[in-house]
């Protein structure tokens, strides 16, 4: 069985359902491969506006398969080390994907599933779904992911889930920012694609800087810097063909070409 199913249901969107239900949809090294060369190859695919990240069976993702585990307990620090930075190069690849990444979460999130979630730039889950960030019962901390789940969760929220290990709910995860969705089982498919058709009639250059523009400001003092760099990206997109087309359409009440 392949560890991605990998599909395409319209010219401009792509799907990656991890593919390991038998395990939860678990990490091993080898799905993390399949995960930073898929992310990597459909981010540089110029016919592609969305990518809608899924998992086939009852759970999104459990975070670390237990064989991967037993593996790494006779692991040396050098080759600990090197697994961690393959788990942080995917999830970076994820992050960065210069397209937006839909997650579409209909069942349990653990640990490194979390931060998979995370990594996403629009989170729509399943009323019923628990997240677990369970690295401390392990003695463990979630160190790759935590860039990631700190910036979607919230420092303070972040504090309590690390420490504690404790389970929280899709409907906790939404109202501290995480979740941008919650649907029932039955509406979430319709949710997901309701969102990438937004994105889809949106200006494919616009999207990309858009994304781009969140992750450079972010945090950011808004000094001169910051002000003259945003007044370049502006000036930049209101000139080049895009943003010309998008204008023009606008004023003459018509569609812009990408919708056409």
């Amino acid at each position: 069985m392949n560890m991605l199913d990998i599909r395409r249901p319209s010219a401009h969107v792509a799907e990656v359902w991890l593919n390991r239900p038998e395990v939860r949809n678990a990490f091993n090294s080898e799905l993390i491969a399949e995960l930073t060369s898929t992310f990597a190859t459909l981010g540089a695919d110029a016919q592609l506006r969305a990518i809608v990240l899924a998992g086939h069976g009852k759970a999104f993702c459990a975070g670390a398969d237990l064989n991967w585990m037993r593996a790494m307990a006779d692991y040396s620090w050098a080759q600990n080390k090197a697994d961690a930075a393959s788990l942080a190069e995917m999830l970076w690849t994820i992050y960065s994907c210069p397209l937006p990444v839909v997650a579409r979460v209909q069942g349990d999130c653990y640990a490194g599933g979390v931060g998979l979630v995370a990594a996403c730039d629009v989170v729509v889950a399943a009323e019923g779904v628990q997240f677990c960030l369970s690295e401390a019962r392990l003695g463990l901390l979630p160190a790759t992911i935590g860039p990631y789940v700190v910036r979607a969760l919230g420092e303070q929220a972040s504090r309590r889930y690390f420490i504690t290990a404790e389970r929280f709910s899709a409907t906790r995860a939404h109202a501290l920012g995480m979740v941008h969705e919650l649907a029932s089982a039955d509406t979430l498919d319709g949710s997901v694609a309701q969102i990438v058709g937004t994105l889809v009639a949106n200006g494919p250059a616009a999207v990309k800087a858009s994304k781009q523009l969140v992750q450079d400001v972010a945090g950011r003092a808004i000094d001169a810097a910051l002000r003259d760099d945003t007044a370049r990206r502006i000036a930049d997109i209101r000139a080049s063909d895009e943003g010309r087309e998008g204008v023009s359409a606008y004023l003459a009440k018509r569609d812009p070409h990408w919708k056409r």
